[in-house]
């Protein structure tokens, strides 16, 4: 990877900021790519600097939020769309990302990269063509790429969400080199119209971690069950992300109902991490 292009700002970094400069230090080392890596940078009294650039005290810095230098600003790195997507900061340095609020990533007790090597492991990538329906940051496949994936098919349906990942130096395709990424092929696209247009048993296996069943019922239905089953060679695997949504308020079974439909479209499954395994059957 490469280094950072424009500096990323959170609370706690700028609080950092302001530390040293109420302490007289001339500089602060510190991380500028949400944990990604380490350099320095001088302490000013109206402004910070790095690589020849001066930057101003921001005057509002938010908790849960990260921000970007747009030229003039610091400014969040957040969109509306038909939602409010929004890039926010974790403890473990790889961000998460919400949709009106809504976290779509896991990090009270573990990184969301961390997390998604586990899960990826599940299908044991490396050779593979992996299609990853619902793209997101990206974390599966870095995940994939790093371990040895021949090819990684990634749909992202969100435009605002392409643009946050551009800015994370965590994704793939934001600040890796050329090289790193040459296996990645990503579209701005909805799997459910997309997965038509791909060829039976084009693909190994598949990494299916969609937005809440609340959110996007479509990807958790037996039509779109039976396309990735036509898209899977024979004893392909699959992870599927379900989560266990209103299972204390309504005492809903989310992976048990998933896993029937799975098992309906031809797969074998069993319950693993926080969602469903499953094996196309010969």
């Amino acid at each position: 990877m490469s280094g950072v292009l424009r500096p990323l700002l959170t609370r706690t970094l700028h609080d950092a900021l302001l530390a040293a400069r109420a302490a007289g230090a001339a500089t602060l080392d510190c991380s500028l790519d949400l944990g990604l890596s380490a350099t320095m940078v001088a302490i000013g009294a109206q402004a910070w600097s790095w690589h020849a650039q001066h930057y101003p005290y921001a005057e509002v810095c938010r908790e849960r939020t990260v921000y970007h230098w747009s030229g003039d600003g610091f400014e969040p790195v957040a969109r509306y769309g038909t939602a409010l997507y929004k890039l926010v900061p974790s403890t473990w340095g790889p961000p998460t990302f919400e949709i009106d609020g809504i976290k779509m990533l896991p990090t009270a007790r573990v990184s969301p990269c961390v997390d998604a090597r586990a899960k990826v492991a599940l299908i044991e990538p490396r050779g593979k063509i992996i299609l990853d329906t619902c793209a997101g940051l990206g974390y599966f496949a870095g995940c994939c790429l790093r371990a040895g994936a021949a090819r990684v098919v990634s749909y992202e349906k969100a435009p605002e969400v392409l643009w946050l990942r551009s800015l994370n130096p965590w994704s793939p395709d934001s600040r890796w080199s050329r090289q790193d990424c040459s296996a990645l092929r990503l579209a701005q696209a909805d799997i459910t119209s997309a997965i038509v247009q791909l060829a039976a048993a084009s693909v190994d296996a598949v990494l299916h971690d969609p937005p809440r069943f609340g959110i996007a019922g479509e990807l958790y239905s037996q039509v779109f069950y039976e396309q990735l089953a036509r898209v899977i060679r024979a004893r392909g695997r699959m992870f599927h992300y379900t989560g266990t949504p209103n299972k204390l308020s309504r005492g809903r079974n989310l992976p048990q109902e998933v896993s029937r439909r799975l098992q309906r479209a031809g797969f074998a499954t069993e319950l693993s991490a926080d969602g469903v395994l499953a094996q196309k059957r010969q």
